[in-house]
């Protein structure tokens, strides 16, 4: 999805269609209203003019939204979109409305644009039926492709196995869901797993060969620990991971940003997987740290001294740190703090490179994983 776009554009064509599209913007907000030139002075305040035919409009107005709900036939607003299709990767939702308001039905993207969400919602506000066709949502199965989305949990590669994963799951085939981190709302907690899916919080034991696919919540990089389950997986990156960094003053950002790679594939584990850095307050204006947070969205988190220094489960005390900073350790209290956990997973790590004059440290913590209580014992 693309950050710039705006989020909702209507399109009516008759006077049945702006009544529709009256009713439906207050309950979309930022919506933006599109009438034929010919109703133009019966349309809401604000409206935009639609010349029609409206090709030239939609060759404009399609990347820039992420949905477009068009008050006229499917069948008209699919020739008129078929132009403008790329990917689903970066194609938006589009629903349709019949002009009589009885039917909001999703045309395109309905996953991984949210189509199916935003046709529930405009069926929700016009108390209408919605139609979504998409297999999964249709059976009530997982949705492979944005499985965890709501949560911030990403795929690690789109274009590896998700086709095989969805067809999977759909068929109701032997599937293995393998959580090692990660929220355990990714399916209703108190809602039995769809036929075919069975649940394990490890991959030890696991013979890859014995399902048609395998999905793995984790924030380790296993193409080399685990190659055979790796091949056979869709791997899903939950946000799990707490960065405790800390640097000498005016330490190269580009020499923090290649220590923080080096160490995180160092221990296997994936940047995709990190949900913010931390550190000491006095490191605020660090442009080191800022400029890698700006870079990768991490957010930076910041504690005082006197904080930091009184964490249990510092492993690497230091009394030469607490001498300069007040705290006798900065990267690994951060982490523990940030993370809510009482344990590294990483202790502090030291990168510096030949002739720099200068070094960065790194602990890494893993937030609390709560299991869901469908584990299964044996495989």
């Amino acid at each position: 999805m693309i950050a710039e776009r705006k989020p909702f554009a209507v399109y009516a064509i008759t006077k049945h269609g702006i009544a529709i599209a009256s009713r439906l913007l207050p309950q979309l907000v930022g919506a933006d209203l599109f009438v034929s030139e010919k109703l133009i002075t019966s349309a809401p305040p604000g409206a935009f003019r639609l010349p029609l035919p409206m090709g030239p409009t939609l060759s404009e107005t399609f990347p820039a939204y992420d949905c477009h709900i068009f008050i006229i036939s499917v069948g008209a607003v699919v020739r008129m979109i078929a132009p403008l299709l790329k990917t689903k990767k970066v194609d938006p939702a589009v629903v349709c409305i019949d002009d009589a308001a009885r039917f909001s039905i999703c045309v395109l993207s309905g996953h991984v644009g949210r189509g199916n969400m935003f046709t529930e919602r405009v069926a929700t506000a016009l108390g209408a039926q919605s139609v979504v066709t998409t297999a999964s949502d249709a059976i009530g199965t997982l949705t492979v492709d944005i499985l965890g989305r709501e949560l911030g949990w990403t795929l690690d590669d789109p274009d590896r196995n998700v086709t095989r994963g969805c067809a999977a799951v759909v068929n109701a085939t032997a599937v293995l869901f393998v959580q090692e981190t990660g929220e355990p709302d990714w399916w209703a907690v108190d809602k039995p797993l769809p036929g075919g899916v069975r649940y394990a919080t490890s991959l030890e034991g696991v013979d890859p060969n014995a399902f048609e696919i395998l999905l793995i919540a984790t924030d380790r990089e296993i193409g080399e620990s685990h190659p055979a389950h790796w091949k056979n997986a869709v791997i899903y990156r939950p946000k799990c991971l707490v960065l405790g960094i800390g640097c000498d003053k005016g330490t190269a950002p580009d020499l923090v940003e290649r220590g923080v790679m080096a160490l995180l594939a160092r221990h296997g584990l994936s940047p995709k997987s990190v949900k913010e850095l931390a550190t000491i307050d006095v490191k605020m204006d660090e442009p080191a740290l800022l400029a890698l947070s700006e870079r990768y969205g991490w957010p930076l988190r910041m504690y005082p001294a006197e904080q930091l220094d009184v964490v249990p489960g510092i492993q690497n005390p230091s009394e030469k740190v607490k001498e300069h900073v007040g705290s006798r350790g900065v990267s690994e209290p951060a982490a523990l703090l940030a993370a809510g956990v009482e344990a590294l997973l990483v202790p502090k790590q030291i990168y510096t490179e030949p002739g720099a004059g200068r070094s960065m440290t790194l602990a890494v913590a893993r937030r609390a994983f709560v299991k869901r209580q469908m584990e299964v014992d044996s495989l």
